[in-house]
């Protein structure tokens, strides 16, 4: 029996209660529906873009632009894999493409850069042996950014950031709370008004426990976001803004909860 399931059983005797759970249920059902049909079409034109670019490359395999997109294809394809297996071949499909024009043009920023974003796709299907990855999508990360800092906004810096904060620290790995903060911040620097560069700074804050720094970066996302609703719209971004509006909820609750004193089991007698 589903939670909405549940509740639609509670009887009328419940009163206002029971009227008011009904609503917040039902609002997360709704919730829930729109998310998933969000979802389902996201994944719909993930799937058109990988078998379009992929017949475009097979076309022209020495087109620079139809290697680096059908590279993006997969990345983008490969956030849907239902299994570490389906992952990891399109990220390795990816990978080849993109190592091939890499050699060919290797000042292609696009090029390195989703090379970088499917070596991080393969990364996730290995356990330790996704460390050894680390070191090459860092090298590729500092490539594009060398190259083109502000490509898909500010794209290096925000995944170099990403890097750093969750992989381990030296001597297992790259991982660096100082770098981490430094390109976080450098992404939100080179593209202020993107949502996903001020979410990842916030909460990396959040993560340190660094409330000024949180608060700060939530004040930045409330001031941005009706032109993030307006800028990234149609199908495209619906996928995006769903997650960055699940993200910002999330964020203000934590901030909330980080506001609230700890009471001591005498003051609640």
């Amino acid at each position: 029996m589903t939670q909405w399931q549940t509740f639609r059983r509670w009887p009328a005797s419940e009163g206002l209660l029971g009227v008011v759970m009904l609503a917040l249920v039902h609002g997360w059902a709704v919730r829930v529906a729109a998310e998933s049909a969000t979802t389902a079409r996201a994944k719909q034109l993930a799937a058109a873009a990988y078998a379009a670019t992929g017949v475009a490359y097979r076309t022209a395999s020495t087109n620079g632009e139809a290697a680096w997109q059908f590279g993006r294809a997969c990345f983008d394809w490969a956030e849907f894999a239902t299994n570490d297996t389906q992952r990891a071949d399109l990220a390795e499909q990816g990978i080849a493409v993109c190592r091939r024009l890499v050699a060919r043009e290797p000042k292609s920023a696009p090029a390195h850069y989703y090379l970088a974003m499917n070596l991080g796709q393969l990364a996730r299907t290995k356990s330790l042996g996704g460390l050894k990855i680390a070191s090459e999508l860092e090298s590729e990360l500092k490539a594009t950014r060398d190259l083109d800092e502000k490509l898909n906004h500010a794209g290096p810096d925000r995944c170099l950031g990403l890097l750093y904060l969750n992989a381990p620290g030296w001597p297992v790995s790259v991982g660096s709370r100082s770098k981490a903060r430094k390109h976080l911040q450098r992404a939100t620097e080179l593209a202020p008004d993107y949502p996903d560069n001020r979410l990842n700074l916030f909460e990396a804050c959040v993560r340190w426990s660094d409330w000024n720094g949180a608060r700060n970066e939530l004040k930045a996302l409330e001031t941005l976001w009706p032109a993030a609703r307006t800028n990234f719209t149609g199908e495209a971004w619906a996928k995006n803004r769903a997650d960055w509006e699940r993200r910002l909820e999330r964020g203000r609750l934590k901030i909330g909860q980080a506001a609230k004193p700890i009471e001591s089991p005498r003051n609640k007698e």
